[in-house]
């Protein structure tokens, strides 16, 4: 899991949206689109973001691409906060 990238990614509150829109179904960049008020390039902006560090996939279907989460990465995201965490906890006893 590269951190820096997967922390670069989710410092944007549009980013964050997208992922829980991502969270409840996969997506077209249209679709995505339709639930901001920003370009469509910026969209695909924070798409790419979100691709490089793998937080989400992208499948071409015809011509269009559908966007979907990628769970594995999240999860071990997730992990590597508990283990940070945990370890916190165990130098306060």
């Amino acid at each position: 899991m590269g951190d820096d990238k997967v922390f670069k990614a989710l410092s944007d509150a549009n980013r964050r949206k997208i992922i829980n829109l991502l969270k409840k179904k996969e997506m077209t960049a249209g679709e995505i689109a339709e639930n901001f008020h920003i370009s469509k390039p910026t969209i695909s902006e924070h798409l790419k973001i979100l691709r490089n560090a793998d937080l989400i996939g992208s499948e071409k279907n015809g011509q269009f691409i559908t966007y979907f989460l990628n769970t594995s990465v999240l999860e071990d995201f997730v992990s590597y906060l508990i283990n940070i965490l945990s370890k916190k906890g165990e130098r306060n006893e």
